[in-house]
């Protein structure tokens, strides 16, 4: 690995890290300001929203610069957001407003993270070869499932009591936080401030791509063609429909596993939480194990997705302690072990096809829909008072019909197009741009 790569790692995880500790940072200022609870899914929905409302401009934006200047540039902008939110009391708003502004500053910091997030994936194919390709992507997501953990904890340290008294004892702290959010806003503002060191310190690759579009309402009709290209193709759709499903149903199972433990297991929300974090654990073991799938072995984990599904179907028969870690780490290993290959063969296709900014774009605008449409459903669900344990069904069985259904389209596209196969791994990007220009 380059050493570039190594500081878009630290970059990536601190970035990640700080994403995460706000989230509850910003939740604890909400119930500070005696905000309704409604506010808190209010906040999640604004982040993933900047995703898709922004996809057909990031990819443009991530390809038309230094992707290190980029992740600075976008890191900053999360930067403000803490600022802002740290600011709710200053602007001379009523109380009743100063919830709103923090829920504003949180999506500006989802702002932020969309524009983000292609500049960190593109450059991962512009410093490694394709056949690092898995190995460099297995390292960058087991590092961001590990900040999930880490920024979740650090967020609920941040806030409790005897942290935020220390914190406070600081001259500089106790003169700008009032409150133990306040405080933890402030010391999260410096963990993305670092963040942004690291991206200054990351190394230009020279990766140059064409001059990008600048007219919006052409940029949003050209995504429209790099969305369908990737759709169209046949090893793309296939990674493409397999990631999309996987980050919708993540999102959900985070919440399914939350109630789960709740009503079934009487868990409080302290202990509930931790669930997620063993899924989150057995997640990055997953992620790592699959550094060793080759590429062009990827499309060999696809039944690995559908077992996920069935295993989820467990969950409502097991009560002890041990048998529910034990479950939770085997769902997170297995969607790990999945997703890591799916992910870097469509990172390696769109690059080919497409570019890196303009493929990450897409593949961000179809996964963050889903994330809104599964939570969606899954709130519909529990609006129709179902049982905790018929939502696992539906949501396991889904999953992995869903599965099956992937897994016999990609063999249906093997056996009408042999040479498929030869098509993983090979050099180049951009080669659907260049036939559109010709």
């Amino acid at each position: 690995m380059k050493r570039g790569f190594y500081l878009v790692m630290a970059a990536q995880a601190l970035s990640s890290l700080a994403d995460n500790a706000l989230f509850i940072a910003a939740i604890a200022l909400i119930e500070e300001l005696h905000g309704p609870d409604w506010m808190t899914p209010v906040m999640k929905w604004s982040f993933a929203l900047a995703y898709v409302l922004l996809a057909a401009f990031v990819g443009a934006f991530a390809d038309s610069y230094p992707k290190g200047r980029v992740m600075f540039v976008t890191n900053a902008l999360k930067v403000a957001g803490c600022l802002l939110m740290f600011s709710y009391a200053s602007l001379g708003l009523m109380p009743a407003h100063q919830i709103y502004l923090v829920s504003a500053a949180y999506a500006l910091v989802g702002v932020g993270a969309a524009a983000y997030s292609p500049a960190k994936y593109g450059i991962v194919t512009e410093m490694l070869p394709p056949h690092m390709l898995i190995k460099g992507n297995s390292w960058i997501e087991g590092l961001t499932v590990f900040s999930i953990i880490l920024g979740t904890a650090l967020g609920s340290a941040l806030i409790s009591p005897v942290v935020s008294h220390t914190l406070r004892e600081f001259a500089l702290v106790r003169h700008l936080a009032h409150t133990p959010a306040e405080a933890a806003i402030l010391v999260i503002a410096v963990v993305y401030l670092v963040a942004a060191v690291c991206n200054l310190l990351i190394p230009n690759t020279h990766v140059r791509y064409p001059p990008q579009q600048k007219n919006p309402a052409k940029l949003i009709l050209t995504f429209g063609g790099y969305v369908r290209i990737l759709w169209k193709d046949r090893l793309g759709q296939i990674s493409l429909a397999v990631t999309t499903l996987f980050w919708g149903a993540g999102a959900t199972l985070q919440l399914i596993v939350i109630e789960w433990g709740r009503q079934q297991l009487g868990y409080k929300l302290s202990q509930a939480s931790i669930l997620m974090l063993v899924a989150a654990v057995g997640t990055v073991i997953g992620s790592l194990l699959a550094s060793r799938v080759p590429l062009r072995r990827a499309l060999d984990v696809l039944p690995v997705g559908a077992l996920m599904g069935v295993v989820v179907l467990a969950m409502p028969f097991v009560e002890a302690t041990w048998s529910v870690y034990a479950l939770l780490l085997l769902i997170g290993g297995l969607a790990g072990f999945f997703v890591v290959p799916m992910n870097a063969l469509l990172q390696h296709r769109g690059h080919v096809l497409l570019s890196a900014g303009h493929s990450i774009a897409v593949q961000n605008f179809n996964e963050q829909l889903n994330i809104l449409l599964m939570v969606a459903i899954y709130t519909v669900l529990l609006y129709l008072n179902l049982p905790i344990s018929i939502v696992i069904f539906i949501f396991g069985s889904a999953v992995a019909l869903l599965m099956v259904v992937f897994i016999r389209w990609s063999y249906n596209n093997v056996r009408k197009t042999p040479e498929l196969l030869d098509q993983i791994g090979q050099e180049g990007h951009g080669q659907a741009l260049e036939h559109g220009r010709h």
